[in-house]
């Protein structure tokens, strides 16, 4: 079923993500702390620039480990083609006349996945495309962007 296997694949690329992010920010904090990147003078801003840096990646390890607790909890169920679509729900439109996959889910708005030959864009409650999907059923459509709901999983 398309739905495990991109669950599957959303955790896999979530827990690489954080792993290489995890890494980058404890380069940052070593170079934010190390004893050469003193300032020289009242100009030098390296050690300031550094701690900046490792400040916004430390904030962005906490929201993608916490994106990871998120999506191992996260479980998809099966909708009917009549249901309303919520979150968990993977709906196909065409927009413009062109096939587009999206899932709604808790977070990781806009990280995209190629699952069985189709590109799936993760829409989180932020998104306002989540906003103008969520509550609406198949054959209904949005007008801005111009899309037509065509499919739900």
């Amino acid at each position: 079923m398309m739905k495990s296997r991109l669950l599957v694949q959303i955790r896999e690329e979530l827990r690489a993500r954080l792993l290489r992010l995890s890494k980058a920010a404890m380069e940052a904090h070593a170079a934010a702390t190390d004893v050469g990147s003193k300032a020289e003078s009242k100009y030098d801003t390296r050690n300031l620039e550094a701690s900046y840096l490792a400040t916004g990646q430390a904030r962005m390890v906490e929201e993608l480990a916490e994106s990871v607790r998120l999506f191992e909890a996260f479980e998809l169920r099966a909708y009917a083609p009549t249901d309303a679509i919520e979150m968990g729900a993977l709906v196909q439109t065409k927009i413009s006349g062109h096939p587009a996959w999206f899932l709604l889910a808790p977070c990781a708005g806009g990280l995209e996945i190629n699952c069985e030959g189709c590109e799936v864009t993760i829409l989180s409650p932020a998104s306002p495309l989540f906003q103008q999907l969520h509550g609406k059923r198949v054959g209904e459509k949005i007008d801005q962007p111009n899309l037509l709901i065509v499919g739900l999983s």
